[in-house]
Protein backbone atom coordinates (compact mmCIF):
# COMPACT_ATOMS: atom_id res chain seq x y z
CA UNK A 1 0.00 0.00 0.00
CA UNK A 2 1.96 3.25 -1.38
CA UNK A 3 1.49 6.64 0.58
CA UNK A 4 0.94 10.11 -1.21
CA UNK A 5 3.80 12.29 -1.30
CA UNK A 6 4.25 15.64 -2.29
CA UNK A 7 7.22 17.65 -2.41
CA UNK A 8 7.03 21.85 -2.80
CA UNK A 9 8.85 24.78 -2.79
CA UNK A 10 7.60 28.17 -2.74
CA UNK A 11 8.00 28.35 -6.45
CA UNK A 12 6.67 24.89 -7.72
CA UNK A 13 5.26 21.53 -7.05
CA UNK A 14 8.51 19.48 -7.28
CA UNK A 15 6.60 16.11 -7.13
CA UNK A 16 3.36 14.60 -6.19
CA UNK A 17 3.02 10.74 -6.38
CA UNK A 18 2.46 7.61 -4.36
CA UNK A 19 5.45 6.40 -3.49
CA UNK A 20 6.53 2.93 -0.85
CA UNK A 21 8.98 5.03 0.92
CA UNK A 22 10.81 8.24 2.01
CA UNK A 23 13.76 9.11 3.40
CA UNK A 24 14.71 12.58 4.94
CA UNK A 25 17.18 14.50 6.48
CA UNK A 26 15.66 16.48 9.62
CA UNK A 27 17.01 18.28 12.63
CA UNK A 28 17.16 15.61 14.60
CA UNK A 29 19.15 12.89 12.01
CA UNK A 30 17.58 10.83 8.76
CA UNK A 31 14.28 9.57 9.37
CA UNK A 32 12.64 6.73 6.90
CA UNK A 33 9.05 6.61 6.51
CA UNK A 34 6.87 4.37 5.69
CA UNK A 35 2.91 3.99 4.55
CA UNK A 36 0.30 4.31 8.21
CA UNK A 37 3.28 5.94 9.90
CA UNK A 38 2.46 7.88 13.24
CA UNK A 39 1.53 11.51 12.67
CA UNK A 40 4.79 13.47 12.96
CA UNK A 41 6.40 16.93 11.77
CA UNK A 42 9.83 17.83 12.11
CA UNK A 43 12.04 20.47 10.66
CA UNK A 44 14.23 19.44 7.07
CA UNK A 45 18.36 19.74 7.26
CA UNK A 46 20.14 19.82 4.32
CA UNK A 47 21.09 16.87 2.66
CA UNK A 48 19.99 13.84 0.40
CA UNK A 49 16.22 12.71 0.45
CA UNK A 50 15.30 9.53 -1.29
CA UNK A 51 12.19 8.37 -2.48
CA UNK A 52 11.44 4.37 -3.21
CA UNK A 53 8.96 3.50 -5.53
CA UNK A 54 8.85 0.01 -6.80
CA UNK A 55 11.96 -1.10 -6.18
CA UNK A 56 13.54 2.29 -7.57
CA UNK A 57 15.30 4.94 -5.60
CA UNK A 58 15.23 8.78 -6.62
CA UNK A 59 17.87 11.05 -4.58
CA UNK A 60 16.50 14.65 -4.88
CA UNK A 61 19.13 17.60 -2.49
CA UNK A 62 16.59 19.57 -0.26
CA UNK A 63 17.61 22.37 1.85
CA UNK A 64 15.70 23.47 4.49
CA UNK A 65 12.33 23.13 5.16
CA UNK A 66 9.17 21.16 7.02
CA UNK A 67 7.77 17.67 6.42
CA UNK A 68 4.60 16.50 7.85
CA UNK A 69 3.55 12.63 7.84
CA UNK A 70 -0.08 11.37 8.09
CA UNK A 71 -0.75 8.35 8.19
CA UNK A 72 -1.20 7.75 4.31
CA UNK A 73 0.12 11.12 3.30
CA UNK A 74 3.79 13.59 3.39
CA UNK A 75 4.09 16.59 2.35
CA UNK A 76 7.35 18.19 2.60
CA UNK A 77 7.91 22.20 2.16
CA UNK A 78 11.23 22.58 1.52
CA UNK A 79 12.93 25.56 0.62
CA UNK A 80 14.72 24.25 -2.42
CA UNK A 81 14.69 20.41 -3.70
CA UNK A 82 16.30 19.16 -7.08
CA UNK A 83 16.93 15.72 -8.56
CA UNK A 84 20.88 15.31 -9.46
CA UNK A 85 20.21 15.90 -13.07
CA UNK A 86 18.56 19.66 -12.49
CA UNK A 87 21.64 20.32 -10.91
CA UNK A 88 24.29 22.60 -12.13
CA UNK A 89 27.56 21.43 -10.40
CA UNK A 90 29.14 24.49 -11.29
CA UNK A 91 26.71 26.73 -9.87
CA UNK A 92 26.82 24.77 -6.66
CA UNK A 93 30.75 25.28 -6.91
CA UNK A 94 30.47 28.46 -7.10
CA UNK A 95 28.27 28.98 -4.30
CA UNK A 96 30.35 26.57 -1.80
CA UNK A 97 33.55 29.53 -2.39
CA UNK A 98 31.30 31.84 -2.00
CA UNK A 99 30.09 30.65 1.33
CA UNK A 100 34.18 30.28 1.89
CA UNK A 101 34.56 33.94 0.99
CA UNK A 102 32.12 34.94 3.66
CA UNK A 103 33.74 32.81 6.73
CA UNK A 104 37.00 34.18 5.53
CA UNK A 105 35.26 37.83 6.09
CA UNK A 106 33.11 37.21 8.75
CA UNK A 107 35.22 38.78 11.73
CA UNK A 108 33.48 38.44 14.95
CA UNK A 109 30.04 38.42 13.08
CA UNK A 110 28.37 34.82 14.55
CA UNK A 111 25.11 35.87 12.11
CA UNK A 112 27.71 35.86 9.12
CA UNK A 113 29.41 32.89 10.05
CA UNK A 114 25.94 30.80 10.30
CA UNK A 115 25.06 32.46 6.73
CA UNK A 116 28.50 31.16 5.07
CA UNK A 117 28.02 27.49 7.02
CA UNK A 118 24.41 27.26 5.62
CA UNK A 119 25.49 28.16 2.20
CA UNK A 120 28.82 26.03 2.09
CA UNK A 121 26.48 22.91 3.61
CA UNK A 122 23.66 23.31 1.41
CA UNK A 123 26.05 23.63 -2.31
CA UNK A 124 27.90 20.51 -0.57
CA UNK A 125 24.96 18.81 -0.30
CA UNK A 126 23.76 19.56 -3.90
CA UNK A 127 27.04 18.53 -5.20
CA UNK A 128 27.04 15.83 -3.39
CA UNK A 129 23.64 14.43 -4.84
CA UNK A 130 25.20 15.24 -8.41
CA UNK A 131 27.91 12.98 -7.79
CA UNK A 132 26.02 10.19 -6.76
CA UNK A 133 24.49 10.09 -9.52
CA UNK A 134 27.17 10.50 -11.96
Amino acid sequence: MPMHLEIVTAERVVLSDEVDQVNVPTKDGRVGILPRHEPLLTILDVGELTIIKDGATTPFAVSGGFMEVLPNRVTIMAESAEKPDQIDASAAQREYERGQKMWDQAGEDPAQYERANELMHDAQARMDSKGGNQ
